[in-house]
């Protein structure tokens, strides 16, 4: 029995829809999006971003998609207890930064509460000038500014490339017990 081969070729130009392409695509930059048959979805704005609203793609303001960041400092070890002081710990900046308004821009944590009353006071510094109108305050008993009676205002929510900052503890609970200091500046890159 003789074998018989026949060559076969095959190719493809790119086109994933050589049928009806002219009468889809009319714009350089143009998709092809499908709800009950094929349709043009012509090219977003500048300064949209391609999304799914209703389970269809959809242009939207690229103003949601940011360049969030948080930057979290340990201001002390975990377990020594603080004490009152200026500079508890300095840095610089590795980024221009523009911080989010109030809690959701700078907060505060320890390890250990301080354990009778009063309050946890930080202080952040940008160049020796707080950045703060309100001070950081995290009450006793409680691990976090994020939970505290006084709301944090930020006065200068832009952090500079390369400033120096520093964190300053000034004043502590009456136990004086607070350890594990960290700072949490959040925001957008600029």
């Amino acid at each position: 029995m003789d074998a018989k081969i026949e060559r076969i070729s095959m190719s493809f130009n790119g086109d994933l829809y050589p049928d009806n392409a002219t009468s889809v695509m009319t714009t350089t930059g143009d998709i092809v999006r499908y709800d009950s048959q094929r349709e043009r979805y012509g090219i977003g704005a500048t300064g949209t971003v391609l999304t799914v609203v209703g389970g269809l793609p959809a242009w939207a303001s690229a103003g949601h998609v940011t360049q969030s960041r948080a930057l979290e400092v340990a201001c002390s070890d975990e377990l020594t207890a603080l004490t009152v002081a200026d500079d508890k710990v300095t840095f610089r900046m590795p980024y221009a930064m523009t911080l989010n308004a109030g809690i959701a821009g700078v907060r505060a944590s320890l390890t250990t509460a301080g354990t009778t009353s009063g309050v946890t006071t930080i202080d952040i510094e940008q160049g020796g000038s707080s950045i703060l109108s309100t001070l950081l305050t995290i009450d006793y008993g409680e691990l976090t500014s994020y939970t505290g009676a006084t709301p944090v205002v930020i006065g200068t929510t832009a952090l500079t490339d390369n400033a120096e900052i520093t964190v300053n503890v000034d004043v502590l609970s009456g136990g004086a017990t607070e350890a594990g200091l960290k700072i949490q500046l959040i925001g957008t890159l600029t």
